[in-house]
């Protein structure tokens, strides 16, 4: 916890898993619902997506493009503070090569995600 009172880690690693890595579009969307507020923004480097369900459904898309054992795995603790939290993570097959690496940079409001930056580092 941090003294604003917002675990940065769980938040984050939620959203990682319950959004990024959940392949079943139901649960997906309930996770949306649970972590983001009512009308969240997400920047992506090459797109903005604004709703609950334009974000779930990019998330699901993401998944069916990178196969059935993409996963994004977190690396270390998310850490932030005044509202502002970062959780780096890569993403690849499971048992195979790392793919991609990036870190979710995310505004939180009244304890859920209002804005969240995927970025991605260079490969």
């Amino acid at each position: 916890m941090t003294t604003d009172n917002i675990d940065f880690n769980h938040l984050l690693r939620s959203n990682l898993e319950r959004v990024f890595n959940e392949r079943d579009d139901d649960k997906r969307r309930a996770a949306v619902a649970e972590l983001f507020v009512e009308d969240p923004i997400m920047y992506e480097p090459a797109n903005i997506v604004r709703g609950q369900s334009e974000i779930s459904r990019v998330a699901g898309e993401l998944l069916e493009q990178f196969g059935p054992t993409f996963r994004f795995v977190p690396d270390g603790v998310a850490v932030g503070h005044h509202g502002l939290g970062r959780l780096a993570w890569h993403g690849g097959p499971e048992r195979g090569p790392v793919a991609v690496t990036g870190a979710d940079v995310a505004l939180v409001e009244g304890g859920k995600i209002s804005r969240l930056w995927v970025l991605l580092n260079p490969q």
